[in-house]
């Protein structure tokens, strides 16, 4: 090899290297944006009040964005200057993580619920009297409300801002489209078809990487009030355990935004295009784009010309030769049947990770800051160590499609089985006097539990619309200080206690503890117990299910030809995400919804984020709808399976008789070892 060909191969190696580390790093921004949109979705719930459906549509506004341009993106991208369209798309990103930053600057201080009025003066000695006060939060509830102050409230208050955060959350999904079928096309092209699977399992596994730093900086500013710096901390009478509590969601985007702004630069430095890895010297331009052994066997290239490769094609032949590009992709029913597969577990997955903060909170009665930190420490971890350690076994083994595919099929049964043992393990619904307990005394008294009213809190005036829980010391939460009864409060701010609480001492001798203190009581000792057995199974299940996915992507992969490779990654992307991405959130969030126990009141009136919900009837809705789709996805792996195993059979016989048992007698490691010569006949999806 000559001084100048070494120089060129040492130089697009730099190049093909410098590619790989930029698409790893832009995965692990993109990861970092999008995990910390999943954090933040309970506090931004809180923040403007809205119902789980609702933040089921916002979240589902990222695929919405990606489903504007991904088709084309994904065709034409593929046609034009690749590296350079990844760069453009985190700029719009970035662009879309500051938008959804915007509302925090645009409205006013948050103001949570409370049914009276907390003293915010520290030093004052005037004591508050919460049964005999004259409540001036405490609305009837069939006062009718003045609609012209309900707006002007509304507009103070900013209720509608959560549209920022839907458009700038569209946004990001819309600069996120080029990256996976563009970056993924470009690597596998230009790269050794044996080094694609490590290559992949290096990008996905540096992508977990940010979830894992999202989930725990939405874990660190879910503990930040979100006023903070305008706000005297001293003042605030809730923590970050309450279910009132909004932390600082702005500043992650405002840190996410800046991050994706970062991994843009280094794609608009790389070239349109690479010689291929191990061709460097140009000897054997013909093959540039050509497959290997085993994505020639799997699916060879029906109109495969190399002369037709070199010519220079304009818009208006793209455009014509789209449909045709189309109906040839969704022909491969092997390709149809893996989208419909993912399909099916993306809904799953997406379901599961919006909501599962709020299930861990609601069942197992986790802060919501706790729940997100443990979510990014350990599963996401396994997560990361499943995808590597399933790349590195097809390395190790040397597996063809019907090996991966076996790997994906056995790591999904393992991981479904691990979710069945998850319903278990739970604890009972927090115990909330008139919502999931009767009132201590007044167990035989008949009375309207939905009312929260009993005789030991009659007289007091109480209001029934807000959620201000205090815990008494016999572990049971009462929605209020007036709805316990109590008399006389003494302290300010968080040490405020109140004391004389009737409703409290109704079996009590005198001399009982009959106070309270603010916040919801916590769960019995079991259950932190049972919440650790959760978080093992949660994590090995993870850990199992991560272990099939490069290889499912490996038969993703080969399963297409190669110049369709990045029309079909973004139909993958377009139709995994339209029907997996966007109604998940908003199904599952509508779902939850029919849960809850008490709704909160929005500071102008009217229905707010949902504070308690029926624990038994959450846990049954989530994992049931979680373990119905998941075994759906195990009976269409498994079809998927047989149905890969006995092509791959067919095409073996095929070849056999065509190099005269030459090629097709030695089986090799997971699949057939099948040589086809390059052009020698054109082959139809329909006779693999």
């Amino acid at each position: 090899m000559s001084v100048e060909s070494k120089k060129t191969r040492e130089a697009c190696c730099s190049k093909l290297k410098l590619f790989l580390v930029s698409l790893a790093f832009v995965y692990f921004a993109k990861a970092f944006g999008g995990s910390y949109m999943k954090s933040s979705i309970t506090q931004i719930e809180r923040r403007f009040d809205i119902p789980s459906s609702l933040i089921g549509v916002i979240d589902g506004s990222f695929e919405m964005g990606n489903l504007l341009v991904i088709a084309f993106v994904s065709y034409f991208g593929a046609k034009l200057h690749r590296p350079r369209l990844i760069g453009i798309g985190c700029l719009i990103m970035a662009t879309g993580c500051f938008i959804s930053a915007l509302p925090h600057f645009l409205q006013g201080l948050y103001k949570y619920e409370t049914s009276m009025s907390h003293n915010t003066q520290v030093n004052i000695t005037e004591n508050i009297l919460p049964c005999l006060s004259n409540h001036s939060l405490s609305e009837k509830d069939d006062d009718i409300p003045d609609v012209a102050a309900v707006k002007a409230c509304e507009k103070a208050a900013g209720s509608s801002m959560w549209i920022y955060v839907f458009l700038g959350n569209m946004l990001r999904g819309v600069g996120e489209t080029p990256i996976m079928p563009l970056g993924i096309s470009y690597l596998d092209d230009f790269s050794r078809h044996e080094n694609t699977p490590f290559y992949l399992a290096i990008i996905h596994t540096t992508g977990i990487l940010g979830p894992m730093f999202g989930f725990m900086m939405g874990s660190f500013l879910a503990k930040i009030y979100v006023d903070i710096g305008f706000v005297d901390l001293d003042t605030i009478t809730i923590t970050y355990k309450d279910s009132r509590w909004v932390g600082a969601w702005w500043l992650g985007f405002i840190a996410a935004g800046a991050v994706i702004l970062l991994s843009s630069i280094p794609f608009f430095f790389l070239p349109k295009s690479l010689p291929k890895q191990g061709e460097e010297d140009g000897s054997d331009k013909s093959t540039e784009l050509a497959t290997g052994p085993e994505q020639e066997g799997f699916l060879p290239d029906e109109t495969q010309d190399g002369d037709e490769k070199e010519k220079t094609v304009t818009f208006r032949e793209m455009v014509k030769d789209f449909i045709p590009s189309l109906r040839r992709l969704f022909r491969n029913s092997i390709y149809s049947m893996m989208i419909l597969t993912y399909l099916v577990v993306v809904n799953g997955f997406i379901g599961m990770i919006t909501f599962k903060p709020k299930f861990m909170e609601q069942i197992y009665g986790q802060a919501a800051s706790r729940a997100i930190f443990l979510i990014g420490i350990m599963n996401l971890p396994a997560v990361a160590l499943g995808i590597i350690t399933g790349g590195v076994v097809l390395k190790r083994f040397n597996l063809g499609i019907v090996g991966a595919a076996r790997v994906s099929f056995a790591a999904s049964l393992g991981s479904f089985s691990l979710l069945l043992l998850q319903g278990f393990f739970h604890c009972d619904n927090a115990e909330v006097a008139g919502l999931t307990v009767a009132y201590q005394g007044y167990q035989q008294v008949s009375y309207d539990p939905s009312t929260l009213l009993a005789p030991c809190n009659t007289g007091c005036s109480c209001s029934l619309k807000h959620w201000d829980p205090v815990c008494t010391y016999n572990g049971i939460t009462y929605a209020s200080p007036c709805l316990a009864g109590c008399q006389t409060s003494t302290g300010t701010g968080k040490a405020m206690v109140f004391h004389n609480c009737t409703c409290v001492g109704a079996l009590m001798t005198p001399a009982a503890n009959m106070s309270a203190v603010l916040g919801q009581c916590p769960r019995k000792s079991d259950c932190d117990f049972k919440f650790k057995i959760y978080m093992a199974l949660t994590v090995m299940g993870a850990f199992i299910s991560a272990c099939g996915g490069t290889p499912g992507y490996i038969v993703l992969l080969r399963s297409i030809q190669p110049d369709l490779k990045s029309l079909a990654l973004g139909m993958q992307t377009l139709i995994v995400r339209t029907l997996g991405g966007i109604p998940p959130p908003i199904y599952f969030g509508a779902l939850i919804d029919r849960t809850c126990l008490k709704w909160g009141t929005k500071q102008c009136g009217g229905r707010g984020a949902c504070r308690l919900y029926d624990s038994n009837a959450f846990r049954m809705t989530f994992l049931g709808m979680i373990t119905g789709l998941y075994f759906l996805a195990n009976v269409l792996w498994g079809v998927l399976y047989v149905k890969i195993v006995k092509r791959e059979k067919k095409l073996a016989l095929r070849n056999q008789a065509k190099d005269n048992g030459v090629d097709g007698n030695a089986p090799s490691k997971g699949h057939a070892n099948i040589s086809i010569g390059k052009n020698k006949e054109e082959n139809k999806e329909s006779s693999i």
